[in-house]
């Protein structure tokens, strides 16, 4: 009885977060098929440890952690040949031009990960600061400085301009 409820419960979990796993792993990853499997494996995981759930009742922030750690360990085992091509079936492409879409994913994609990861947690997971810093273990101020960062280097790279980072960095190997 007990297996059966926990059973009904994970598919419950399964149904609501996996469009969003998906979509959190095709942007880290870039490639359709190993976010597929990216998002199985997490949840095969999920579910072998759903006793160490701490928080049933919002298991989102769990779920992209062990997402994460399962695209981790992709590099560890194999590195894979990356697609640029986005899958018809994202909702991101409704009533865009390709082209800007395919921009603004390379755009995003050029981040270094540090900034990368926390900006897609935000944006695509809907995710606070405080729970981007929980998931990635660092300090919420932490977080609030990775993701301006990320939005400065975007709008200066939409804009034409230089970033401050790249600025910054440049005027630190020049000293």
């Amino acid at each position: 009885m007990f297996t059966r409820l926990r059973q009904k419960h994970f598919d419950q979990i399964v149904r609501a977060y996996s469009p969003e796993l998906f979509r959190f792993a095709y942007w880290m990853c870039r490639d359709r098929f190993v976010a597929e499997d990216l998002v199985q494996e997490a949840l095969s995981r999920a579910w072998v440890n759903w006793d160490k759930l701490r928080d049933p009742s919002n298991p989102k922030p769990w779920l992209m952690t062990i997402l994460r750690n399962e695209h981790a360990r992709l590099y560890e085992r194999k590195q894979f040949d990356y697609v640029d091509d986005a899958p018809e079936d994202l909702d991101i492409a409704a009533d865009h031009d390709p082209i800007e879409l395919f921009d603004l994913e390379n755009l995003i994609a050029s981040l270094p990960l540090s900034l990368r990861e926390p900006f897609l947690l935000q944006t695509l997971g809907g995710f606070s600061c405080s729970e981007i810093a929980g998931q990635l273990e660092t300090t919420e101020g932490a977080i609030m400085v990775r993701l301006t960062r990320a939005r400065q280097a975007l709008r200066s790279t939409l804009e034409g301009t230089p970033s401050q980072t790249s600025t910054t960095n440049r005027s630190r190997k020049s000293s």
